[in-house]
Protein backbone atom coordinates (compact mmCIF):
# COMPACT_ATOMS: atom_id res chain seq x y z
CA UNK A 1 0.00 0.00 0.00
CA UNK A 2 1.35 3.48 -0.86
CA UNK A 3 2.36 5.83 1.89
CA UNK A 4 -0.06 8.66 2.76
CA UNK A 5 0.75 12.11 1.37
CA UNK A 6 2.11 14.87 3.66
CA UNK A 7 -0.27 17.18 5.52
CA UNK A 8 -1.21 20.81 4.62
CA UNK A 9 -3.72 22.58 2.24
CA UNK A 10 -1.98 21.52 -0.97
CA UNK A 11 -1.41 18.03 0.29
CA UNK A 12 -5.14 17.65 0.98
CA UNK A 13 -5.93 18.37 -2.68
CA UNK A 14 -3.12 16.12 -3.79
CA UNK A 15 -4.30 13.37 -1.45
CA UNK A 16 -7.84 13.68 -2.77
CA UNK A 17 -6.58 13.34 -6.31
CA UNK A 18 -4.17 10.66 -5.25
CA UNK A 19 -6.78 8.68 -3.40
CA UNK A 20 -9.52 9.00 -5.99
CA UNK A 21 -7.17 8.58 -8.93
CA UNK A 22 -8.57 11.75 -10.55
CA UNK A 23 -6.35 14.18 -12.35
CA UNK A 24 -5.93 17.62 -10.76
CA UNK A 25 -8.63 20.09 -11.81
CA UNK A 26 -7.68 22.43 -14.67
CA UNK A 27 -6.58 25.98 -14.01
CA UNK A 28 -8.91 28.86 -14.97
CA UNK A 29 -6.77 29.57 -18.04
CA UNK A 30 -6.99 25.95 -19.16
CA UNK A 31 -10.78 26.03 -18.70
CA UNK A 32 -11.08 29.26 -20.77
CA UNK A 33 -8.91 27.75 -23.50
CA UNK A 34 -11.00 24.58 -23.57
CA UNK A 35 -14.24 26.59 -23.71
CA UNK A 36 -12.83 28.77 -26.49
CA UNK A 37 -11.89 25.67 -28.50
CA UNK A 38 -15.38 24.24 -28.01
CA UNK A 39 -16.97 27.51 -29.16
CA UNK A 40 -14.72 27.66 -32.24
CA UNK A 41 -15.57 24.08 -33.12
CA UNK A 42 -19.28 24.82 -32.65
CA UNK A 43 -19.01 27.85 -34.96
CA UNK A 44 -17.12 25.78 -37.55
CA UNK A 45 -19.86 23.17 -37.43
CA UNK A 46 -22.54 25.83 -38.01
CA UNK A 47 -20.67 27.85 -40.66
CA UNK A 48 -21.19 27.08 -44.33
CA UNK A 49 -18.14 25.86 -46.24
CA UNK A 50 -15.92 28.57 -47.79
CA UNK A 51 -17.05 27.59 -51.30
CA UNK A 52 -20.51 28.98 -50.48
CA UNK A 53 -19.00 32.40 -49.83
CA UNK A 54 -17.32 32.41 -53.25
CA UNK A 55 -20.78 32.40 -54.86
CA UNK A 56 -21.58 35.72 -53.23
CA UNK A 57 -18.14 37.25 -53.73
CA UNK A 58 -18.31 39.83 -56.55
CA UNK A 59 -14.66 39.20 -57.44
CA UNK A 60 -12.73 36.29 -58.88
CA UNK A 61 -9.05 35.44 -59.21
CA UNK A 62 -7.74 35.30 -62.80
CA UNK A 63 -5.19 32.89 -64.30
CA UNK A 64 -2.52 35.53 -63.72
CA UNK A 65 -3.52 35.84 -60.04
CA UNK A 66 -5.26 39.22 -60.14
CA UNK A 67 -8.63 39.73 -58.47
CA UNK A 68 -11.17 41.25 -60.88
CA UNK A 69 -14.96 41.60 -60.91
CA UNK A 70 -16.71 38.35 -61.87
CA UNK A 71 -19.07 40.23 -64.17
CA UNK A 72 -16.12 41.66 -66.10
CA UNK A 73 -14.44 38.27 -66.42
CA UNK A 74 -17.67 36.67 -67.61
CA UNK A 75 -18.26 39.38 -70.23
CA UNK A 76 -14.66 39.33 -71.41
CA UNK A 77 -14.56 35.53 -71.70
CA UNK A 78 -17.79 35.65 -73.69
CA UNK A 79 -16.27 38.16 -76.13
CA UNK A 80 -13.17 36.00 -76.55
CA UNK A 81 -15.25 32.86 -77.11
CA UNK A 82 -17.79 34.32 -79.55
CA UNK A 83 -15.24 36.33 -81.53
CA UNK A 84 -12.95 33.30 -81.91
CA UNK A 85 -15.89 31.19 -83.09
CA UNK A 86 -16.93 33.90 -85.52
CA UNK A 87 -13.42 34.24 -86.96
CA UNK A 88 -13.14 30.47 -87.26
CA UNK A 89 -16.32 30.33 -89.35
CA UNK A 90 -15.13 33.09 -91.71
CA UNK A 91 -13.42 30.65 -94.08
CA UNK A 92 -15.76 31.21 -97.00
CA UNK A 93 -18.01 28.32 -96.01
CA UNK A 94 -21.62 28.59 -94.91
CA UNK A 95 -22.56 32.30 -94.98
CA UNK A 96 -25.64 31.81 -92.77
CA UNK A 97 -23.57 30.04 -90.12
CA UNK A 98 -20.98 32.82 -90.28
CA UNK A 99 -23.68 35.51 -89.86
CA UNK A 100 -25.11 33.73 -86.78
CA UNK A 101 -21.62 33.60 -85.25
CA UNK A 102 -20.97 37.22 -86.17
CA UNK A 103 -24.28 38.30 -84.63
CA UNK A 104 -23.41 36.51 -81.38
CA UNK A 105 -19.98 38.16 -81.37
CA UNK A 106 -21.51 41.58 -82.05
CA UNK A 107 -23.93 41.18 -79.18
CA UNK A 108 -21.23 40.07 -76.72
CA UNK A 109 -19.01 42.98 -77.82
CA UNK A 110 -21.86 45.45 -77.29
CA UNK A 111 -22.56 44.10 -73.82
CA UNK A 112 -18.88 44.12 -72.94
CA UNK A 113 -18.27 47.67 -74.11
CA UNK A 114 -21.56 48.92 -72.71
CA UNK A 115 -20.75 47.60 -69.27
CA UNK A 116 -16.99 48.07 -69.03
CA UNK A 117 -15.84 50.90 -71.32
CA UNK A 118 -14.28 53.63 -69.19
CA UNK A 119 -14.52 51.65 -65.94
CA UNK A 120 -11.47 52.44 -63.80
CA UNK A 121 -11.59 48.99 -62.18
CA UNK A 122 -10.50 47.32 -65.44
CA UNK A 123 -9.25 50.05 -67.79
CA UNK A 124 -5.57 49.33 -67.10
CA UNK A 125 -5.92 45.54 -67.13
CA UNK A 126 -3.98 43.67 -69.82
CA UNK A 127 -7.05 41.66 -70.80
CA UNK A 128 -9.14 44.80 -71.28
CA UNK A 129 -6.45 46.52 -73.35
CA UNK A 130 -5.99 43.44 -75.56
CA UNK A 131 -9.76 43.04 -76.07
CA UNK A 132 -10.09 46.72 -76.91
CA UNK A 133 -7.30 46.35 -79.53
CA UNK A 134 -9.01 43.31 -81.07
CA UNK A 135 -12.37 45.07 -81.22
CA UNK A 136 -10.80 48.24 -82.63
CA UNK A 137 -8.98 46.27 -85.35
CA UNK A 138 -12.23 44.58 -86.33
CA UNK A 139 -14.16 47.85 -86.36
CA UNK A 140 -11.48 49.66 -88.41
CA UNK A 141 -11.46 46.91 -91.03
CA UNK A 142 -15.22 46.81 -91.46
CA UNK A 143 -15.54 50.60 -91.49
CA UNK A 144 -13.05 50.74 -94.42
CA UNK A 145 -14.00 47.59 -96.32
CA UNK A 146 -17.74 47.48 -95.69
CA UNK A 147 -19.96 45.19 -93.62
CA UNK A 148 -19.88 42.21 -96.01
CA UNK A 149 -16.12 42.07 -96.68
CA UNK A 150 -14.13 38.99 -95.74
CA UNK A 151 -11.34 39.47 -93.25
CA UNK A 152 -7.84 39.15 -94.72
CA UNK A 153 -5.48 36.72 -92.99
CA UNK A 154 -3.25 39.46 -91.51
CA UNK A 155 -6.19 41.25 -89.83
CA UNK A 156 -7.60 37.94 -88.60
CA UNK A 157 -4.20 36.93 -87.19
CA UNK A 158 -3.83 40.30 -85.43
CA UNK A 159 -7.28 39.95 -83.86
CA UNK A 160 -6.62 36.34 -82.80
CA UNK A 161 -3.28 37.36 -81.25
CA UNK A 162 -5.05 40.01 -79.19
CA UNK A 163 -7.73 37.50 -78.17
CA UNK A 164 -5.03 35.05 -77.07
CA UNK A 165 -3.36 37.79 -75.01
CA UNK A 166 -6.65 38.70 -73.39
CA UNK A 167 -7.45 35.06 -72.67
CA UNK A 168 -4.07 34.57 -71.01
CA UNK A 169 -4.91 37.28 -68.47
CA UNK A 170 -8.53 36.26 -67.80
Amino acid sequence: MPSPPPHGPMSLMASRCYCCSLPPSPSPKQRRDAESKQQQQHIRNLSPPPSIFSIFDPNERTKSGKVLPKAYLKAAREVVRTLRESLGEDDGGDVAKFRRGADAAKESIREFLGGWRGQQAVAAEESYVALEKAIRSLAEFYSKAGPFASLPKDVKDKILANLNTADAFL
